[in-house]
């Protein structure tokens, strides 16, 4: 059973992160750079934030929101979410679905050691049932199946 510390090893441990007082636009740059859905807002040493796309859909609507000049710090979402290392990968699908989120701050003591996305969880549960349907592939022979003849015996 794979955890999030597994799936963070597997994955880059580098979490992008952009400062409170970046822009909206700077953000965006750096997410468009890295192809990432969500960036982290980090104030010195701690992460006090997190900017999605899903953020972008909602602040293009707000009132006085202009991306190259509004501050990140605005318009983050700052209740982080957020989940053990220990945590399985099918915990972490319920967290997300229970609470509709696509992204999780992975804690092991007391330190943000990575961010998982939905994507994360859902490629992870597909490559293991994958390899789970090869290896019971591997243990079933049809052979005998296949060269099963019925003999009809003619009147």
């Amino acid at each position: 059973m794979f955890t999030a510390e597994n799936i963070i090893n597997e994955k880059s441990h580098d979490i992008i992160s952009t400062s409170p007082d970046s822009t909206v636009a700077d953000a965006l740059k750096i997410m468009l750079e890295k192809k990432i859905g969500a960036i982290a807002i980090k104030d010195g040493d701690k992460f006090v934030g997190i900017w999605t796309e899903r953020d972008l859909m909602l602040n293009v609507v707000t009132e006085g929101f202009f991306s190259k000049t509004s501050k990140i710090k605005d318009f983050m979402s700052k209740d982080l979410k957020t989940a053990q290392f220990d945590e399985s990968v099918f915990a972490l699908q319920d967290k997300m679905l229970g609470e509709r989120i696509r992204h999780l701050f992975i804690v092991k003591e007391d330190k943000i050691i990575g961010i998982l996305s939905t994507g994360d969880i859902i490629k992870t549960i597909l490559n293991d049932k994958n390899k789970e349907l090869k290896d019971l592939n591997a243990i079933v022979n049809f052979d005998y199946y296949e060269n099963w003849k019925f003999n009809k015996k003619k009147k």
